[in-house]
């Protein structure tokens, strides 16, 4: 069976295209990471040193650093740990790819992917704790400040209950002449 080259359109034998091992498991490897596998590929393209291919040994290398911190959705970063899920590891591609060429190629680390993860981490991180404080505050979207706004806008000091409806409204009534009428019968005896 013959391939065609998607790049030079020349043909060759499969054989030639899987006879490297190496090769054949860091591309094994990066496409059992999907969604983001084809991103990786395309990631350590940016390692290419200028008028070469990446060597596979290399290939091999720059897999092998991505894939552990990958699958355990974890990134060490400036000694502290960071959350870096594959959706993270998506954009955090996507977004260097898009800006290849304000990069400095061939790449020597990780370490700008990395930064771009730990960032995005931090965001998630800020925006949770901003959420969290909020709720202590009583800051909730489903009525804590917006209840608080309207008492405070009051002046009635008891302000009438919102979205009472008018039957609850009647029966509360009922009960309260029932009550009423129940300590005027115990005052007589």
């Amino acid at each position: 069976m013959r391939l065609i080259c998607p790049c030079c359109q020349t043909d060759f034998p499969i054989e030639a295209g899987i006879n490297d091992m190496a090769a054949r498991n860091a591309i094994v490897r990066a496409f059992s990471l999907t969604p983001i596998g084809d991103l990786l590929l395309a990631y350590v393209q940016l390692f290419k040193p200028t008028q070469r291919a990446v060597s596979m040994p290399r290939l091999v290398k720059l897999m092998d650093e991505l894939l552990p911190m990958i699958q355990n959705g974890k990134i060490e970063r400036g000694s502290r740990i960071y959350s870096a899920p594959q959706e993270y590891w998506r954009q955090a591609i996507e977004e260097m790819l898009a800006k290849r060429d304000a990069l400095t190629l061939p790449l020597k680390s990780h370490g700008y992917l990395l930064t771009i993860i730990a960032g995005y981490a931090d965001k998630a991180e800020s925006k949770a704790e901003s959420k969290s404080e909020n709720r202590r505050a009583g800051k909730t979207p489903v009525g804590g400040q917006i209840a608080q706004t309207q008492a405070a806008e009051s002046h009635d000091p008891m302000p009438e209950r919102l979205f009472m409806p008018q039957s609850v409204r009647e029966q509360l009534n009922k009960f309260k002449e029932q009550v009423s009428n129940f300590r005027g019968n115990d005052d007589d005896t």
